[in-house]
């Protein structure tokens, strides 16, 4: 797949066959409409292409807003759509200008002057342009002039599958992982670096990798205990336990941290990247009366996580 983030840069692509919009966490329905995208750029002999954002359009338009989170940073949203076998994936800056800017001249300028599209596949109901005016009637009405095609996927081939990154999100602040995964069509995960912490996990048995450097608009599930897959440089799929929240049992700053505690695993991490797959919840966060019974709980954690897993 071949990364664009400039329009100077989108040259000589034949027959660029697109799709727009944000795609935050690539789930379900956004991979039904890949799927006919690529099937339409291969019966058009053409090349698959998602012209998309960054920043999120949020970021820009409201730049107060602190409560926007995301299920996907760039760099896994990159990596999940080379995964989907893209041809091409156009990364437009976003600013208050380009909010601005009228569907009919989106689609003039941008669509058809700059990209050359030969055809546009999107999903039912898609708005697109200052003040969300553009629709499927507009295209088919350009479409004409322009000479172009353009294709609405129907809403129940996107409604069977009853997804949108909104219901994920609801789920991930519920704890419900089960149900955001089933809709992502993978496990989610979240990356950072691992960062020291006050070591405390050694002196009851569980080492834990503190993940620090987690991008500031990403998701992170609600407080509790879980059943997780890591990743490190050195490859591999590790499982282990992962502790969301503020370690109430443990005196301390009080903060919201995560932790994870990687089974049969005994080596100097620090400053590591490191990703971690969330499978399974296990239980709330808990204040236990004191660390002999935290202890006792973390074994039974580990057997409960360990039969999840395997």
């Amino acid at each position: 797949m071949q990364v664009h983030t400039d329009l100077s840069t989108f040259v000589n692509v034949e027959r660029p066959v697109l799709t727009t919009g944000t795609f935050d966490g690539v789930h379900l329905g956004h991979q039904t409409i890949l799927h006919r995208l690529k099937e339409t750029a291969r019966k058009e002999e053409g090349h698959s292409v998602l012209f998309t954002f960054y920043p999120h359009p949020r970021m820009v338009l409201f730049p107060n807003d602190n409560d926007l989170k995301l299920l996907s940073t760039q760099r896994e949203k990159v990596e999940l759509l080379e995964a989907a076998g893209l041809d091409h994936l156009l990364v437009i800056p976003f600013s208050r200008t380009f909010s601005r800017l009228h569907a009919l001249d989106f689609v003039r300028d941008v669509l058809v002057d700059a990209i050359r599209i030969h055809a546009m596949v999107i999903g039912y109901d898609h708005r697109f342009g200052r003040n969300r005016e553009g629709d499927i009637n507009l295209l088919r009405q350009l479409s004409d002039a322009y000479s172009f095609h353009v294709e609405e996927i129907p809403a129940q081939e996107i409604d069977h599958v009853k997804v949108s990154s909104t219901k994920v999100r609801e789920a991930l602040l519920k704890g419900d992982v089960h149900l955001a995964n089933d809709l992502l069509g993978y496990s989610y995960s979240i990356g950072g670096v691992v960062v020291k912490g006050d070591q405390r996990g050694r002196t009851i048995g569980f080492p834990t990798a503190n993940v620090g450097a987690v991008d500031h608009f990403k998701l992170i599930p609600a407080d509790g205990v879980y059943a997780v897959n890591a990743t490190l440089k050195e490859g591999g799929l590790l499982k282990g336990m992962m502790n969301v929240g503020v370690r109430p049992t443990i005196e301390g700053s009080g903060e919201r941290s995560l932790e994870v505690h990687l089974f049969d695993f005994d080596r100097d991490i620090y400053g590591e990247p490191i990703t971690v797959r969330v499978r399974h919840r296990l239980r709330d966060e808990v204040r236990f009366d004191g660390l002999d019974a935290l202890k006792t709980q973390l074994h039974k954690d580990r057997e409960h996580a360990l039969r999840l897993l395997s």
